[in-house]
């Protein structure tokens, strides 16, 4: 919404989904400010698409369904996805999205992974 974002509004759902072309899938949105502790995303899966099931080893996700339809599948089974849905997966849980008919939009936040560094090696 700005160039030099600070604290407050970052971007609006209605925006970003009239912008992008329906058949996007992907980030529609990304958390970039300098020095942010969190990462977030807004993510569009097309109708029918898919995220494979994979597990995180690392971090905690925060799930947040913002638009259409879809389904999570855990260790601890199916859950229908709508719009208000939270879903918390721990690090370390298996998991897998597909959206429904008419596509699935959510939000996802996790805590930021550090950045990649040049250290010495080992010695020994």
């Amino acid at each position: 919404m700005t160039s030099d974002p600070g604290p407050g509004v970052l971007t609006h759902l209605e925006s970003l989904l009239h912008q992008a072309p329906a058949d996007r899938g992907g980030a529609l949105w990304r958390l970039q400010e300098e020095g942010r502790q969190l990462d977030a995303n807004i993510i569009r899966l097309p109708a029918n698409a898919e995220v494979a099931g994979h597990v995180e080893p690392d971090l905690d996700v925060l799930v947040q369904v913002l638009d259409g339809s879809g389904r999570l599948e855990t260790d601890n089974g199916r859950q229908d996805l709508s719009p208000g849905c939270t879903a918390w997966l721990p690090h370390g849980a298996r998991r897998s999205v597909t959206a429904g008919e008419d596509g699935l939009v959510y939000l996802t936040v996790h805590r930021r992974r550090p950045g990649l560094s040049i250290r010495s090696a080992p010695v020994g």
